[in-house]
């Protein structure tokens, strides 16, 4: 349940006419308040002190004037009664679109590089595209540093505890789970699969749909061919 300003946002843009103070005084009527935020497992990144760490280049420069120029990308967890699921995403900075994604019940370097692959096979980047990541182990790996080398993609890495070098992703993370994840306490990994469901032909904006409590799908598509995005 969102507050007040933002559900008068909405009835405004849906040209429904009513006062801001009329919106509180009959959520107030009704018992209904805004669903606070609950505490997230804090993110921590196992790095590898052998690893070699590259710049970060992007230097927070999250503007893109073309697609598939820079893309950012970052793991995040999410709490299952079975255990914790963790969820790989790619993001393309132009058009903050998802452009690859994985699932699984490992944090590991098997689900980056599947992610990044999805992404690849999706879109086919030119050599030159700049790919900023954590110094995380998974990332820092031989396996996915010579993936990327092969394809002549830029290696950007954000640096250690700094959340706001990688702010687009954090940014997207934490819609996701205050418009999704935090709606539902997911019985099994499989039921928190279907609800993230990101299984389309079409890319995905970071702006969620309002879910009602009841539903178990997130299925956010955008008109234009992906090819465009």
């Amino acid at each position: 349940m969102y507050g007040s300003p933002r559900i008068h946002a909405a009835l405004q843009a849906r040209g429904i006419r009513c006062g801001r103070k009329r919106v509180v005084r009959l959520m107030q009527t009704q018992g209904l308040q805004a669903k606070q935020r609950r505490q997230h497992k804090p993110t921590t990144t196992s790095s590898d002190p052998t690893a070699h760490f590259a710049s970060n280049l992007l230097n927070r420069d999250f503007t893109a004037t073309r697609p598939n120029t820079k893309w950012v990308t970052d793991i995040t967890a999410i709490p299952t009664v079975e255990g914790w699921l963790y969820l790989a995403v790619v993001l393309d900075l132009f058009s903050r679109m998802v452009v690859g994604w994985a699932m699984d019940s490992t944090e590991n370097e098997h689900l980056v590089t599947r992610a990044l692959q999805m992404a690849l096979a999706r879109r086919h980047p030119q050599a030159g595209l700049l790919h900023l990541t954590s110094r995380g182990s998974e990332y820092t790996s031989r396996g996915y540093q010579t993936l990327l080398a092969e394809l002549g993609i830029e290696v950007s890495m954000s640096r250690t505890a700094n959340c706001y070098d990688n702010a687009a992703m954090e940014s997207f993370f934490d819609k996701l789970k205050s418009e999704c994840v935090d709606r539902t306490h997911f019985q099994s990994q499989a039921q928190a699969r279907s609800a993230i469901d990101l299984r389309t032909s079409n890319a995905f904006t970071t702006r969620f749909a309002c879910i009602p409590r009841y539903s178990m799908s997130v299925r956010l598509s955008m008109n234009k061919p992906l090819h465009n995005q």
